[in-house]
């Protein structure tokens, strides 16, 4: 029976202790037990219990600790085995005054019961073929190793496999009888980069080098990558190194043992169709006389499905990114934009009144003006929209940015943010509207741009993470070929393929993403579907590293943005659709219990309604606007005369 708070999610009966190989069985020292895996709370706790007191709590604790002075006294463990293996085992009797459960006068087995949390765990090393009894022991991160563990009834893949829905197991290439444990949490992840230094440049210059030359960048910080799920280890010697699956399927055939592969069946892949755009008429059956928007989650659904028309995006962007509010009524989403205009224009005149003079001891606010004027000169000049030395946009896109910088003072400015802030200047067409929508904008990908990089070292975890699931072929591949670090997504996902589709495609695809369906971390199918697209090409062209950064560096503009949002959406289902996912994908995809806000994701949730200004408002919005004639441009399309117009 199943305490109150805990889940025992894996049991397996027939598996002994061996208190010592040098005494014979009938001397007691083959103890029966039962194994489980148990969730506990948000931990989660490998136990082992005698055979008379499985219904039991454990009455001992696997020691982590050098005893102290006055503990109880400690009985070492002696394996009898073979002395590769033989770290000394520590178990130690939990001191009286705190039991796990009152038990009178526990009995002699029951000294031999242990639990460790799987965070504890750092690797499991399997018996020797051909030595009877298949066993496993389970070696914690300080060294230390639990008795072993005699399956006499079969059962080491269940439990293997059954770990796989919490760790990820490796086969370490220095020791083929090693698993090697890790977490899917993004602290181990980062931890297997920073051995490997993938990110130890500086984070801005990296950015650049990556926006402007990823074939390039990659070559230079990259080359040296080898992929974390393989173990995050280098090989000695150069010897080559067999896939996870491929020496899982080797060590089958041998005797008194069992191996599994931790790959989760997954069931046929669903076809996928786009729908028509949500046209204007659609989007207005959705208000109510007032201006709120009913139904908003089949019209969510809706716009995931198909997207906006090209001339309701100027109103419904301003809704997906939070400028607007869903429940408000149109009266009271106008004065929200006047007091979104007012406050604006006061964070705009903070660097416009700043004089030359006081600019030269302003280093910050000169660096951020140089990086976007430069940046801003070679943003997007083949769109129509943007070409000319004297347009008008440019003048916009340089503003918005820099004021920007007076919103968001810790993050400021960095390279890539214009390439997000021109798609959305292009469809409002009105700075003070283009801000604040790149606001919300910002809310979801801000971590994108952080010095520590920690967000996209994590988002490349989780995007191997589902490559790993749904093309374990296509993984190793990449990991025979040093690619397995999927380091060539990098400008992906930091900008959200905005360089990877043509523009208008762009659009598209990010409303499609701000809705927020079907899960937070749609992105990571949508590059997903992008390799699967290619993966006949990458596996069978004879590519070596070289040649793959190339052919994904040459996929820009190539490529349809319908095609991959069937194939992303198809990924979806399929893994959705699976009952194995461990939970950490579960989590990813929204299908957990709390899912509601993944604690792995930095795109948890679409941006909510900007709130106002901390700052007073001010009864003369006049006396605070900057006197400049660009204090606020509405461009009108191409066709027709720019004109400059008051907010």
């Amino acid at each position: 029976m199943e305490a109150e708070g805990c889940r025992v999610a894996f049991e397996k009966d027939g598996v002994f202790l061996h208190t010592s190989a040098r005494r014979p069985p009938e001397h007691g020292s083959l103890l029966p037990g039962v194994i489980r895996i148990v969730e506990q709370g948000s931990d989660t706790l490998l136990q082992w219990t005698p055979v008379e007191d499985a219904g039991d709590a454990p009455q001992m604790v696997f020691s982590k600790k050098e005893p102290l002075a006055g503990a109880a006294e400690e009985e070492i463990f002696d394996p009898g085995y073979e002395p590769d293996w033989a770290v000394i085992s520590t178990v130690r009797t939990r001191p009286r005054e705190e039991p796990l459960a009152p038990v009178p006068q526990p009995s002699p087995r029951a000294s031999w019961a242990f639990a460790l949390s799987l965070s504890e765990l750092q690797s499991i090393r399997r018996s020797k073929p051909g030595l009877g009894w298949s066993y496993l022991i389970f070696i914690s991160r300080d060294g230390r190793s639990l008795p072993a563990l005699h399956f006499h009834r079969g059962g080491t893949k269940a439990l293997l496999r059954a770990l796989c829905k919490y760790l990820i197991l490796a086969i370490s290439p220095k020791d083929s009888r090693l698993y090697l444990v890790y977490s899917h949490d993004s602290y181990a992840l980062s931890h297997a980069f920073d051995e490997l230094q993938l990110f130890d440049e500086n984070s801005s210059n990296l950015v650049s080098r990556f926006l402007q030359d990823p074939y390039a960048a990659t070559f230079g910080g990259f080359s040296k990558v080898t992929n974390f799920f393989r173990g995050a280890l280098h090989h000695e010697d150069g010897a080559p190194q067999r896939p996870l699956g491929e020496a899982a399927t080797s060590l089958e055939d041998e005797p008194g043992f069992e191996v599994i592969t931790c790959q989760v069946q997954l069931g046929p892949r669903p076809a996928v169709r786009r729908e028509a755009p949500v046209t204007e008429q659609e989007w207005a059956q959705h208000l109510d006389p007032e201006g709120r928007v009913t139904r908003l989650d089949e019209l969510k659904r809706r716009i995931f499905a198909g997207g906006l028309s090209p001339p309701l995006r100027k109103e419904a962007w301003k809704f997906l990114l939070g400028y607007y509010s869903w429940e408000s009524s149109s009266e009271e989403n106008r004065a929200r934009a006047h007091c979104k205009t007012d406050e604006y224009f006061r964070m705009k005149l903070q660097w416009k009144s700043v004089s030359e003079d006081q600019e030269q001891r302003n280093s910050l606010l000169r660096g951020y003006r140089s990086l976007i004027e430069r940046d801003v000169s070679r943003t997007d000049r083949s769109n129509k929209f943007y070409q000319g030395s004297e347009n008008p946009a440019l003048v916009l896109l340089h503003d918005v940015l820099l004021t920007y910088c007076m919103y968001n003072f810790d993050l400021g400015y960095v390279q890539g943010m214009s390439d997000l802030l021109s798609p959305v200047l292009y469809v409002t067409q009105n700075e003070v509207d283009a801000f604040w929508c790149f606001a919300g904008f910002m809310e979801l990908v801000h971590h994108n741009f952080e010095e520590s990089q920690e967000s996209m070292k994590r988002q490349l975890g989780q995007l191997g993470l589902f490559l790993r699931l749904l093309d374990p072929p296509l993984c190793d591949f990449l990991d025979s070929k040093e690619s397995g670090s999927l380091c060539f997504c990098f400008r992906w996902l930091l900008i959200w393929f905005k360089r990877e589709f043509a523009f208008t495609e762009v659009l598209q695809l990010w409303e499609v993403l701000w809705t927020g369906l079907p899960c937070p971390s749609f992105h990571l199918l949508v590059a997903c579907g992008i390799l699967d697209s290619e993966r006949e090409t990458l596996m069978t062209s004879g590519f070596g590293f070289n040649e793959i950064l190339k052919h994904i560096n040459e996929l820009t503009m190539k490529m349809s943005v319908e095609e991959t949002l069937c194939r992303a959406e198809a990924l979806y289902r399929q893994l959705a659709a699976s009952p194995e996912l461990p939970r950490n994908v579960q989590e990813l995809l929204g299908l957990g219990g709390d899912a509601g806000g993944s604690p792995s994701s930095d795109t948890a949730t679409p941006p909510q309604s900007l709130s106002p200004g901390q700052a007073p408002e001010l009864e003369m919005p006049g006396s605070v606007l900057p006197p400049q004639p660009d204090s606020s441009i509405e461009i009108l399309p191409p066709e027709e005369t720019p004109a400059a117009q008051s907010p």
